[in-house]
């Protein structure tokens, strides 16, 4: 529990931060709307190739293409975006005055670390659904967790890439030996930042709820309306924090100095050293 309440008093410092450089929010809203763009034109071709003939549920070779192409286009767009947005973090936690043009430049910079990290990420990601898809409960079980462990050792990968530029596997190594100094936090977040989602999101929960009551159509589409506007501006503040706790974090655990926004909370007692 002392874990967790350290996380949500790190994302407080870490939404503080995020306040200085408001603009930044552009960030995950250019990465959404980048990523509907590709899903559009990919949609295209997809509705083309589906034989609607066929009464059978297999899908196409060209329809899982495409899907294929849509799942690393998606992290590639995802990657690079969260690049940028760490790159904006480490400046303004180094004394800069980071902007979005900025922030995607440095990101550009590093691409050539990026993309194959968001290549690669997205494959361990396939494999491990397909593996999902044709086990039993069991196997289920075990794909999960190790999803759930790739995605922890994995954590600190991007600021390696942006901040030491590193490439895709050095960025993968330098995380898993960084996870002995950063586990406890690392897991912690996941669950610390899920519970602000998560309070962020009751009320929007309850403003469906009680428009579907009321038993109007037009006022249950105005609140179905104002929860996907609501879901999707959460979804872009909390990926600006994880971004910032990540950035903080990896310069914490690989220079030993707390960046200056967080001097004063619990980032340096929160390590585990060994």
């Amino acid at each position: 529990m002392d874990r967790i309440k350290n996380t949500i008093e790190l994302a407080k410092v870490s939404w503080q931060v995020l306040m200085h450089d408001r603009e930044l929010l552009w960030i995950p809203v250019l990465s959404m709307f980048a990523s509907l763009g590709l899903l559009i034109v990919l949609a295209i071709p997809a509705f083309a190739m589906l034989d609607t003939s066929s009464s059978e549920e297999s899908v196409s070779p060209g329809v899982a293409f495409v899907g294929l192409l849509a799942a690393l286009g998606l992290s590639v767009i995802a990657v690079f975006f969260k690049g940028a947005l760490v790159a904006a973090a480490h400046d303004r936690m180094t004394g800069g005055d980071p902007t979005v043009s900025n922030a995607i430049s440095r990101a550009t910079k590093h691409i050539a670390g990026l993309v194959p990290w968001a290549l690669l990420t997205a494959t361990v990601g396939l494999i491990l659904q397909a593996i999902r898809e044709r086990s039993g409960i069991l196997g289920r079980i075990v794909t999960n967790i190790a999803g759930a462990a790739w995605e922890i050792v994995t954590f600190l990968v991007i600021p390696a890439i942006i901040i030491d530029d590193m490439g895709a596997i050095d960025g993968v190594k330098r995380s898993g030996q960084l996870l002995k100094r950063t586990w406890g936090e690392n897991l912690a977040a996941r669950v610390g930042f899920g519970l602000v989602g998560f309070a962020a999101a009751i009320p929007l929960i309850l403003v469906v709820v009680l428009l579907a009551a009321s038993g109007s159509t037009a006022l249950l589409v105005v609140g179905i309306a104002i929860a996907v506007v609501g879901f999707a501006l959460i979804s872009v503040v909390l990926t600006a924090l994880n971004a910032i706790f990540q950035t903080a974090l990896y310069m914490y655990a690989t220079t030993g100095e707390t960046p200056t926004a967080f001097r004063g909370t619990s980032l340096a007692q929160s390590f585990v050293h060994k």
